[in-house]
């Protein structure tokens, strides 16, 4: 009889930098959420098998707003832990990307990163108000030690000239009783001989302090180190292979990105890594599903450190699960039917706190009602709403109820990265043709940064939109009162929704969405209504979709 296995990557789609933790029978996960708001994505299990997505903790305006926030910025790299009877999650929302280290990047390599910390005695509670823990660097993580002092780690940003960049991990005493750090900060870890150190955690056994980072950047040179300590702060020796888990240089891995861990015991001694990965399109080596979420069991040695069952360090599509009983969740429906006065959990929105300002449920009950309110690539008031991409086929629907006046209103169905980053199957109007459909594609790495295909005119009324993906091809379709589905010529290109595809220096860490967005750029707030939205993983359909 073949053993109980885990299949990665566990979290699937745009779920990165990973932060695990156990609370008895229950094990959570916090991910990054980015310029996706509500902020921070916290999952859950009982079996590290089968996840559920179960809350977003940060939802108020006080805790995050992102308003302004350029692309791939916002909320980065959440710590979640568990002590003296409550959740702790500290987080990063950066409001400044700048430049970085790659060739034809522009600007200054100035940033602007504010850590903050927030608790709560349950883990889809309200969570209370942030305190300012720091603003030097990324990827803040709080260390509970034994002896009941509270410890924060970050990376630490050196924007000097000649200076390494990643200037190392951070280390200092924070005081719960003070809200506050307390004491002065101290480098502990300067890194590998491959730079970019980031992503610290720091854990305790048998005496001595182990610190893990992410390394080489979150590409495909990403690593996770290891070095241990017999004292907090340090000097720390690097574990025997330096490299705890990678796909660096390792073209056979199935997932590759490998990096960016944490740590968590079973009830019943067992170690086990979750980390980010990417999986590339085959034959493109662009992953658009982001940068997901996987786990491995690892083994301690007798000279005390661990590694992955084989020693090889090379992520894996599976790995042994625990002595558990199997927990499994209902399955998601394909439908969403808005009738709910609430956004379903798997759909998000960008940046802004204030949801009533871009969205309804109620004001057309039974309906997702968006106002018109800026461009699809704008930073601010943005009225799109989108799900994750979290299969490399996938078909998308909707129906869409929406009279637009003029050529600065449209709404529509929309494959979105980011605002430089989409195709966007829209109705609009214009006085000569009147109402009708067509494609606005933004491609990030051309000459010509968008296109539009030619107008299809349409009637009064609703209009079904759809779409169909397969890696990298991409398909529209629509269609008006019943009958078959009429496909768009065109094939686009998926594989443009992804970190790979970008303008040099510009920051890339999210992944696909799927989604409806309405804008009016006259300032007039026309509504776009919603009556629902299929979404449906699927394998490979080759050739034309099915009509």
């Amino acid at each position: 009889m073949s053993l109980p296995v885990i299949r990665n990557p566990i979290l699937r789609g745009f779920n990165p930098d990973p932060s695990i933790v156990r609370v008895g029978d229950d094990y959570y996960i916090a991910v990054s959420t980015f310029e996706w708001f509500p902020g921070v994505q916290i999952h859950h299990s009982r079996d590290l098998k089968n996840w559920r997505l179960l809350s977003r903790p940060l939802q108020r305006a006080s805790q995050l707003n992102m308003l302004g926030d350029p692309d791939g910025c916002g909320l980065w790299a959440p710590c979640l832990s568990y002590a003296d009877g409550r959740f702790w999650l500290i987080y990063t929302d950066v409001k400044r990307y700048g430049r970085t280290t790659v060739g034809g990047a522009s600007g200054a390599s100035l940033r602007d990163f504010h850590n903050y910390g927030v608790t709560c005695e349950t883990i889809d509670g309200e969570w209370s108000e942030p305190i300012h823990l720091n603003s030097s660097g990324f990827d803040p993580s709080l260390f509970h030690d034994d002896d009941g002092r509270k410890w924060l780690l970050n990376q630490l940003w050196d924007h000097r000239p000649g200076q390494n960049r990643f200037a190392g991990i951070v280390l200092q005493e924070f005081s719960p009783a003070q809200g506050r750090l307390v004491g002065e900060r101290k480098v502990i870890f300067e890194g590998a001989s491959i730079g970019l150190t980031e992503a610290p955690h720091l854990y305790k056994r048998d005496g001595w302090y182990y610190l893990i980072t992410a390394e080489g950047g979150t590409g495909f040179g990403h690593a996770v180190t290891m070095a241990r300590s017999r004292t907090i702060d340090g000097p720390y020796e690097l574990h025997p292979d330096t490299y705890l888990l990678t796909s660096r240089d390792r073209p056979h891995a199935p997932l590759q990105r490998a990096g960016h861990a944490d740590l968590v015991d079973t009830a019943d001694g067992e170690t086990y890594a979750v980390y980010l990965v990417g999986r590339p399109i085959p034959n493109r080596g662009r992953c658009t599903l982001g940068r997901e979420t996987a786990i491995q069991k690892l083994v301690w040695g007798q000279d005390g450190w661990p590694r992955t069952l084989d020693g090889s360090g090379d992520p894996t599509l599976e790995t042994p699960a625990p002595n558990l009983p199997e927990h499994a969740w209902p399955a998601a429906p394909v439908r969403e039917d808005f009738d709910a006065p609430t956004l379903p959990i798997d759909f998000q929105w960008l940046r802004t706190p204030y949801p009533d300002e871009i969205f309804s449920l109620t004001a057309r009950p039974g309906s997702l009602r968006l106002y018109g309110r800026e461009t699809v690539g704008s930073l601010f008031r943005q009225a799109l709403v989108a799900r994750r991409q979290q299969a490399h086929c996938y078909s998308a629907a909707t129906t869409l109820d929406f009279e637009p006046a003029h050529f600065q209103q449209a709404a529509g169905l929309i494959c979105y990265y980011n605002g430089a980053k989409l195709h966007y199957l829209h109705v609009t109007h214009d006085a000569d043709i009147g109402k009708h459909l067509r494609v606005m594609t933004c491609i990030p790495d051309s000459p010509q940064a968008d296109s539009f295909t030619a107008p299809i005119p349409l009637a009064a009324g609703p209009v079904e939109l759809r779409v169909e993906v397969d890696f990298e091809r991409l398909r529209f379709g629509f269609r008006q009162g019943g009958g078959g589905w009429t496909w768009l010529t065109e094939v686009f290109d998926a594989s443009i929704l992804s970190d790979e595809a970008t303008a040099p220096g510009a920051p890339n860490f999210t992944g696909a969405f799927v989604g409806m967005a309405c804008q009016d750029m006259s300032g007039q707030g026309a509504p776009a209504d919603f009556d629902w939205f299929d979404y449906e993983e699927r394998e490979y359909r080759a050739g034309r979709p099915a009509i």
